[in-house]
């Protein structure tokens, strides 16, 4: 997958309450003045639109697209700062990305980084920004709040997925051409382990505890289980057609898995690392994040222009929200 996915664009582009006297009803009117903080807010999910130029923003809480941002470029992958401030939009055609305020919900600032942007990930802390540049084979650091540039990493070929470590101390780099997964010492800012995974690997994800990297092989269609501490695979899990990205949800027990080629996501098991579910969604589907509440889980369908709901319990789909056309947001795309 390019960073700018036009493998199949042309054929889509044709086509105050009153006061009460009393010591509860006091409590009763603070309590409700307290959940209509913007600190109780649901979560939003932020869907890149690749060929519409622009972010759908949906409040989780209604499954409603609530607003869209013009982002210019491409947009292709997403990145939610843990914190909440901001979203960072890498955009191919732009070289860089755009920076999002999440409150005022309009872009702030552009920042150019390289001619093959795609994958993008923000650390734990909120502090770093990591974009892998596709064409020039390396991953650049950049200051959250300075935006420069801190150093350039070189990686395997064709890097693509990003994804930072719990403890904030790793980087992990899905290198699709090389067929491997490049692991960075975010303290000495060097690949100190690489592991051989399966064919042209391109989105992955990490468990809670870091021992973990569920790593989607596109031409392979399969997922390789990496142990982070010895950097070993140790499993493959076959899925569907051109497995795309990753994510977990049910307190780790679950791995879904988008399968661009059959619109659909394989469910994993992953304690017996079975294939236990394939669930139907739209067509295309890329991007797969999970909601905080651990049990939702968000799929973009890039054909469709829209993200189906999964409910990871159930393994059903129980919403479709229209996004904008050709949905991607490759990436950790719903805020904290």
């Amino acid at each position: 997958m390019f960073p700018v996915n036009y493998r199949h664009a042309s054929s889509r582009l044709a086509s105050g309450i009153h006061t009460i006297l009393g010591n509860k009803a006091v409590a009763i009117y603070i309590a409700t003045a307290f959940l209509s903080t913007p600190l109780a807010a649901q979560p939003f999910a932020y869907i890149s639109n690749q060929l519409a130029d622009s972010v759908s923003v949906i409040d989780t809480a209604t499954a409603r697209v609530v607003d869209t941002i013009a982002v210019p470029g491409k947009p292709a992958g997403i990145a939610v700062a843990p914190d909440g401030k901001h979203c960072y939009v890498s955009t191919p055609e732009a070289k860089g990305f755009a920076v999002v305020d999440a409150t005022k919900r309009e872009v702030i600032a552009t920042v150019a980084v390289n001619d093959g942007t795609l994958g993008i990930a923000v650390g734990p802390d909120s502090k770093r920004i990591y974009v892998a540049d596709w064409y020039k084979n390396t991953v650049s650091v950049i200051d959250a709040n300075s935006l420069q540039i801190l150093s350039t990493i070189a990686v395997g070929e064709s890097p693509s997925g990003l994804v930072v470590s719990p403890d904030n101390r790793w980087l992990y780099v899905a290198n699709r051409i090389s067929n491997s997964v490049s692991q960075i010492d975010l303290k000495t800012l060097d690949v100190k382990r690489t592991a051989q995974v399966g064919t042209h690997p391109f989105g992955l994800t990490i468990d809670a505890r870091g021992e973990r990297i569920y790593v989607a092989n596109v031409q392979s269609d399969d997922v390789t289980v990496v142990e982070t501490a010895r950097m070993k695979p140790i499993a493959t899990v076959k899925v569907n057609m051109l497995p795309y990205a990753t994510a977990l949800a049910l307190n780790d027990s679950r791995l879904l898995v988008t399968n661009q080629d059959d619109g659909s996501v394989s469910v994993i098991d992953t304690e017996t690392l079975k294939e236990i579910a394939l669930i139907k969604v739209g067509e295309k589907p890329e991007g797969v994040s999970t909601h905080p509440d651990d049990r939702h889980v968000y799929v973009a369908n890039w054909f469709d222009g829209n993200v189906s709901v999964i409910d990871a319990r159930t393994l059903k789909v129980i919403d479709t929200i229209t996004t904008g056309e050709g949905s991607r947001a490759f990436g950790q795309f719903i805020s904290k």
